[in-house]
């Protein structure tokens, strides 16, 4: 088989074996690989820290007839994480950011919007604030892959939700208006409605330098991590570690 050539951003690696790597990374030709990396623990040649989670590369890889898994021959680092101080608040929401890209997206099924939506969000993680991209690529994310429900409707009986108050439930799709809440909803503010519908508009890059504390849309995030998690019908184990951040 041919060796084959993509951009791509490590997610995830595994020990595979005594040397090897079991490495899920995300192609801009093909979305989602899976691949063995043979000798990564010994060979600091050829991937050196090229496997960092979210690392965008230059990947080399092989499909083997009759296997699952592809063969990673090599790696050519073209942006790390690592090139910045990497806190726990900055380590977690790039941990985050991985885990929703391996938990979301199928194997094998090339999404150039995601492959841009994760480059752009990356590029403005880069120092201690991260609330706003972790907001961003949640909230596009959700769209992207078709989770995203309207908001400017009621879900039970379609009255308009602009300038009122919304509510929303973890076992449901949408927002509520007051007389159709269920018990034990919480409420998304108009304000962090307001901020969903410019993220839609802009690029993360045109919200740089705002004041973003984590108080900041939590029920925007709140109701986007619940619609996840219900529909991939798991808990995203990062989505605990970022709520234990202070700020």
């Amino acid at each position: 088989m041919a060796l084959k050539e993509s951009e791509a951003i490590v997610l995830r690696t595994y020990p595979l074996r005594e040397a090897d790597l079991l490495v899920t990374f995300l192609t801009r030709i093909e979305g989602k690989v899976r691949g063995v990396a043979r000798s990564a623990k010994k060979s600091r040649k050829r991937f050196g820290g090229a496997l960092e989670p979210l690392t965008f590369v230059r990947a080399f890889y092989e499909d083997r007839e009759r296997q699952e898994l592809a063969r990673l021959e090599g790696c050519e680092v073209l942006e790390s994480p690592l090139a910045d101080e990497v806190s726990y608040p900055r380590a977690t929401a790039l941990a985050h950011i991985a885990e929703l890209l391996d938990e979301l997206l199928p194997d094998r099924e090339a999404n150039d919007a995601v492959f841009r939506l994760t480059l752009s969000v990356l590029g403005s993680l880069r120092g201690p604030d991260i609330w706003l991209p972790v907001t961003y690529f949640e909230l596009w994310m959700t769209r992207l892959v078709g989770f995203l429900p309207d908001f400017s409707g009621c879900m039970a009986c379609g009255r308009a939700l602009n300038g009122s108050r919304a509510f929303f439930h973890a076992l449901a799709d949408g927002l509520m208006c007051p007389d159709d809440k269920r018990l034990a909803s919480s409420e998304m503010s108009t304000k962090s409605r307001a901020l969903a519908a410019q993220m839609f508009r802009a690029p993360v890059e045109s919200f740089t330098g705002a004041d973003w504390p984590k108080a900041k849309a939590s029920d925007l995030r709140k109701f986007l991590m619940q619609t996840l998690e219900r529909h991939i019908e798991k808990k995203l184990v990062t989505v605990g570690m970022l709520e234990k951040i202070s700020e």
